[in-house]
């Protein structure tokens, strides 16, 4: 048996970690399959009708929809390096994961979930333009930009990110080799180590802070323009219309901003009042809720894509 994270026995680096899933649950947390299973379900197919829709529809390939292809693909590949494992955890119990597997996975969703707030951003300056400078938009926003710009944030994230397992990998001895979590979260794994945990602990709260905090005012600053310019429209109704540009997007970031602040301000400032397995429930709702979620924001609320789907279904239908 795995010795618990307080052992007072120390380990060489282990080949192996042992993911106990929420830990108080027991066989209760199987339950949550109920919950997480549909979110992942809902996030595949969802996502993927969008990536799909985007790449076969040559009305859709715009700045705009490219922008939501990516934020798609990148839904896709966080859900999918968080829920197959938790799903095993939670239905079958405790699992070993290698100990290279856990670094690969505290990379990828650290990385995606970066890529995710600065593809936020990304959507919010887009937004600012074409309700701001409507005539200028197709020069000043184009394909290839918005292709520079979604590798440039995917180069940010791997630069950014990268520092987490390598500053892990630095030690040499664990207090344990079992994980009170789901999936191989960074302050996770750096709980167990032996040694001078400092900078780990300060640079996730620097990189936490920076990257969300930065993105939080760029899109905040692109909102106070859009306001600015929906406010100077002459009618009501194009205000309106103005503004409905944008309510896909806004749903979108209340969806993945505010899990995710609340679950950081409760591991942050809430340990010693929130239950721990609060903390790591939230912290899976918080990674798994936006991809289940945005493609069912922009599927009912924009109008292009709805139109587009109900065409779909009807000509399929008009088949039978």
């Amino acid at each position: 048996m795995a010795e618990g994270p307080h052992s007072n026995s120390t380990f060489p680096r282990p080949t192996f970690f042992m993911l106990t899933g929420i830990p108080g649950l027991g066989p209760a947390q199987a339950c949550l399959t109920l919950v997480f299973g549909p979110m992942y379900l809902l996030a595949l197919l969802g996502n993927g009708a969008l990536l799909t829709l985007v790449q076969i529809d040559s009305t859709l390939q715009q700045p705009m929809f490219l922008l939501l292809a990516a934020l798609a693909a990148t839904d896709l590949g966080l859900a999918t390096s968080i829920a197959p494992g938790l799903l095993a955890v939670l239905w079958l119990g405790p699992r070993r994961v290698p100990y290279s597997a856990c670094l690969v996975q505290m990379f990828f969703v650290h990385a995606l979930t970066a890529v995710e707030s600065g593809v936020l951003l990304a959507m919010a300056c887009d937004r600012a333009v074409a309700v701001g400078r409507p005539l200028h938009y197709p020069l000043l926003v184009t394909k290839a930009r918005v292709g520079y710009v979604v590798l440039a944030l995917a180069l940010k994230a791997v630069a950014i990110v990268v520092p987490f397992p390598l500053l892990v990998a630095k030690f040499e001895h664990f207090q344990a080799k079992t994980i009170d979590h789901a999936y191989c979260a960074h302050m996770a794994v750096v709980e167990l180590v032996v040694g001078n945990t400092r900078a780990n602990n300060l640079y996730g709260l620097a990189l936490s802070l920076s990257v969300s905090g930065i993105d939080i005012l760029g899109i905040t600053g692109s909102y106070g323009l859009i306001a600015h310019a929906v406010l100077r429209l002459p009618t009501q109704e194009a205000r309106a219309k103005a503004f409905g540009t944008c309510s896909s997007h806004i749903c979108v970031i209340l969806a993945f901003y505010v899990p995710g602040l609340f679950s950081y301000l409760t591991h942050r400032f809430g340990r010693h009042t929130v239950p721990k397995p609060v903390h790591i429930l939230l912290s899976n709702i918080y990674l798994l809720l936006p991809p289940a979620l945005n493609p069912l924001i922009y599927g009912v609320r924009t109008k292009q894509i709805r139109d587009r789907l109900l065409e779909i279904f009807t000509f399929r239908k008009s088949q039978f």
